[in-house]
């Protein structure tokens, strides 16, 4: 993907007027844009779909930005970034935003020329640390949701794909069981036995594949990636 164009970008904000400029200036630029007017459908938005960057306004209806970047930080699958738009232009708003996960803060009003760019160095940023997630042989791909085992797809069902995701991120930290089930099912009730079912998938799918790592269990602590010993 080019930085420079292609970029999909998801814009919360309620003000239309700003929609539009937003969206006819990033358009001109080749990216791809979607909005949303509510903190709710735009927290929605930004977990069904994969977005580059999310621009996210302050103060919105249902939901406000800190609630929904504080939302998406704990739901999402991935990092997200994030730019927020506000016309609050205190320390301690910028540093309330960036304590519920932002990654940018520009006030209102603003160049949309300084917006586009500060995407661009968000999506670059981020493309170049996040979207590829290696360790032994195994190499994750967030952006084509793809596992390479050597030089051959590893097909993972995607309760799988988002379990091999986790303990990637978090490695070399060990992961509980509540925060793999949080971040995989959110608030949703779900079998008692449901995550050591995808486990055990995960770790047949790993072998068959021949693998150099496994999951490890921790009694009393969790789950965590490591290195096959050598045979």
């Amino acid at each position: 993907m080019s930085v420079s164009n292609s970029l999909s970008v998801l814009v919360i904000e309620d003000n239309r007027a700003i929609q539009a400029n937003i969206s006819d200036y990033f358009t001109m630029q080749g990216a791809v844009v979607d909005f949303a007017l509510q903190g709710r459908q735009g927290a929605d938005l930004a977990l069904q779909n994969y977005y580059d960057v999310v621009v996210l306004d302050l103060t919105l209806p249902q939901l406000d930005g800190l609630d929904v970047c504080a939302l998406l930080r704990k739901r999402a699958p991935r990092h997200i970034p994030i730019l927020m738009l506000t016309a609050r232009d205190s320390l301690q708003h910028k540093l309330d935003g960036f304590n519920v996960g932002a990654d940018d803060y520009l006030v209102k009003p603003f160049d949309l020329a300084e917006l586009w760019v500060r995407v661009q160095v968000l999506a670059k940023r981020y493309l170049q640390q996040h979207h590829q997630l290696i360790f032994g042989n195994i190499c994750l791909n967030k952006h084509l949701h793809q596992v390479m085992c050597d030089a051959r797809v590893m097909e993972l069902k995607p309760i799988g794909f988002q379990l091999l995701n986790i303990l990637l991120e978090t490695h070399p930290r060990p992961v509980c069981r509540s925060e793999l089930c949080s971040r995989i099912w959110g608030d949703e009730l779900t079998e008692s036995d449901a995550l050591r079912s995808h486990l055990y998938q995960l770790r047949k799918t790993l072998q068959q594949h021949g693998a150099s790592i496994t999951i490890e269990t921790l009694l009393g602590v969790g789950f965590a990636l490591k290195t096959k010993a050598a045979t």
